[in-house]
């Protein structure tokens, strides 16, 4: 039970993180990432229905990694760059302290007994 309890959490997270682990979502992203594209433009690049790429879009949307406007009666989505920018701090931050922790290593070894 609490292994369903995690996934409940996870399925319902809107991280940026938790958003790209899905691969149809990630491929989204990475297309919205060649520049701005509606619904149905995104839709014909993946073997998903329509309404399936409007609800990854709503997901990623949730996760602040892309946004929308409306341009006529189509939907246009592009990535959010604040949300990406969000993304990449989180991620300098785990490299950063990375870092740091290898050079405490490698700077004072710990002495074997």
């Amino acid at each position: 039970m609490e292994g369903y309890a995690y996934w409940l959490v996870i399925t319902y997270a809107t991280t940026g993180w938790v958003a790209l682990v899905d691969p149809t979502r990630r491929a989204i992203f990475e297309c919205l990432v060649e520049g701005p594209r509606a619904v149905g433009e995104l839709a014909r690049e993946f073997p998903v229905s329509r309404p399936a790429v409007s609800q990854h879009l709503k997901v990623l949307k949730k996760a602040h990694l892309v946004v929308d406007r409306q341009a006529g009666r189509q939907r246009i989505y592009q990535v959010d760059l604040d949300g990406l920018a969000a993304l990449r701090a989180e991620l300098d931050r785990f490299w950063s302290k990375t870092l740091a922790a290898h050079k405490d290593v490698v700077e004072h070894p710990i002495k074997e007994v």
